[in-house]
């Protein structure tokens, strides 16, 4: 096959890339490894960790996500009507996020938003397709070799944007990049390891969903690892993971968990259950519809060894994990009725399709994004954010980094809204591969604060955008980012034309929690 935009990975970044760049008249071929398009929001069972401005400040298409899917529950949903006429509709009154809802309809949705562009032929989308070479002649790919469906395919494409989840194609085409953690005395961050360490990864989870079937039992197999998660005990760790207790990941105190509320109408203090929980049967009119839960919880970290540059080993322990703490939850842990949801996770086990990924390769960039930038401790007292002459879009979050394969403990400190620049995106050599993930020219202390669902669709959006601009103007995105002229028309395409924000409010960029 051969067209204008190749995006290899469906998850959110890549179906912004796409859809951005038909929208500006591109054919495009995306490929995705499951047979869901989503990535973290669907195939990886985790709901959406937004910023407290998401309904103002959304990037264009992701705000068109979230409307179409409250839109989704209230045409095929027994809703009551206060459910209803709720403009900020959640499904699932989740705590760590205010909407929060099934993986299977944002699935649903983002084939919704495609469909057009599918008909037209403008772009082709290829489920179950995973990368497994590039060709490359000298500072390009040339192609992308994938395999699905019984077959190799390769297409041939002017840009390749990589919007897998740990950069594959960085590995295959021999990108430069970097993984792990890079040393203080490379980056000057504060919380960064004093040297580089490749091997010092975020741990990663598998999630799966739940209800809670008081009275029944759905205890599982005993899984084959079970005896090794409960008796082992991290250094950075209160006991066990199997167990309730674990610490605050901002002041690393330890704190003893409930699973089940007593009173579920109460916020805070709040269960377990209801962490991320995804469909709340208040909601429903229809009472045979349950409470479900996705289980995203720090006691499914994975640590022992890390996912690059080898992952088998670890993906199927991260899976004996996963099933392990199930199994205690509902043995020793006391909830024998806790049922696995496999019609919600959309496999035969009730294990998400793919594992919860928090960090990729990163590619060696023009720019790289610094705690210095974004830190609230790294920058002058009430700077806020490093304003960027080359924005592309907004995110906000903390910096955010879960134990690592290295004994590390949580990382978990403020950080204020921050953009995203254009000089992350453009390789230091290649020329027409963008990226579209968590492999962006981020540290491995920033892309704690870079990685979440609506900066990916930013990140995603502004790729796509790029190649489109490339394409019709005739330049390499190097020769936009590097001249004002050049970059400034790109940025009226994004503003005017696509309608993405590309600063803060001063009262926002400044803000701290």
């Amino acid at each position: 096959m051969e067209t204008d935009v190749l995006v290899v990975g469906g998850g959110l970044g890549g179906v912004a890339a796409a859809l951005t760049a038909a929208r500006l008249g591109r054919s495009v071929v995306l490929t995705e490894p499951t047979d869901w398009l989503g990535g973290q929001l669907t195939s990886q069972l985790v709901p959406p960790d937004e910023h407290p401005w998401i309904e103002q400040y959304a990037a264009t298409g992701y705000a068109e996500l979230r409307n179409r899917i409250r839109e989704y529950y209230r045409r095929n949903y027994p809703l009551t009507p206060e459910a209803a006429a709720n403009p900020l509709l959640d499904p699932g009154l989740g705590v760590v996020s205010r909407f929060c809802h099934e993986p299977r309809v944002a699935a649903a949705v983002l084939e919704e938003m495609l469909a057009p562009w599918r008909a037209s032929g403008r772009l082709v989308v290829l489920m179950e397709h995973e990368p497994i070479a590039a060709a490359t002649n000298g500072d390009e790919i040339e192609a992308v070799t994938f395999r699905g469906m019984g077959r190799e395919l390769t297409v041939e494409a002017t840009y390749v944007v990589d919007a897998t989840e740990l950069g594959d194609l960085l590995e295959l085409a021999g990108v430069e990049h970097v993984i792990g953690a890079e040393g203080r005395d490379e980056t000057g961050e504060l919380h960064a390891p004093e040297v580089a360490n490749p091997l010092d990864q975020q741990a990663f989870s598998w999630c799966f969903a739940l209800e809670h079937r008081l009275g029944e039992d759905h205890t599982i197999d005993r899984p084959a690892g079970y005896e090794h998660w409960r008796d082992t005990v991290a250094p950075f760790w209160p006991g066990s993971q199997l167990s309730w207790t674990d610490v605050v990941p901002v002041t690393l105190e330890q704190r003893e968990w409930k699973l089940l509320d007593a009173n579920p109408a109460q916020r805070a203090p709040f269960s377990l259950f209801r962490y991320r929980q995804i469909l709340a049967s208040s909601n429903f009119v229809d009472k045979a519809i349950p409470d479900v839960t996705v289980v995203n919880w720090p006691q499914l970290d994975y640590w022992e060894k890390p996912l690059l540059p080898d992952p088998s080993d670890a993906l199927a322990a991260s899976r004996d994990l996963s099933l392990s703490f199930l199994y205690w939850m509902q043995t020793e842990g006391g909830y024998p009725g806790l049922r696995l949801r496999p019609d919600v996770t959309g496999t035969a086990d009730g294990l998400a399709k793919a594992p919860y990924i928090r960090e990729s390769r990163r590619i060696r960039s023009e720019f790289t994004v610094l705690e210095q930038h974004v830190g609230v401790e790294a920058r002058p007292d009430g700077a806020g954010s490093e304003v960027f002459a080359d924005t592309v879009g907004l995110g906000r979050y903390r910096i955010d980094l879960h134990p690592s394969t290295a004994g590390r403990t949580y990382v978990d400190i403020e950080a204020y809204p921050f953009q995203i620049p254009l000089g992350a995106l453009i390789p230091v050599r290649v020329d027409n591969l963008l990226p579209a993930n968590k492999n962006i020219g981020t540290t491995h202390i920033t892309n704690g604060c870079y990685r979440l669902h609506p900066v990916e669709w930013s990140i995603g959006e502004a790729v796509g955008a790029l190649a489109g601009f490339c394409l019709a103007e005739g330049l390499s995105p190097r020769k936009v980012r590097n001249d004002p002229t050049h970059l400034a028309d790109y940025q009226r395409l994004l503003a005017n034309d696509l309608r993405i924000k590309l600063a803060w409010p001063e009262e926002i960029r400044t803000h701290r929690d």
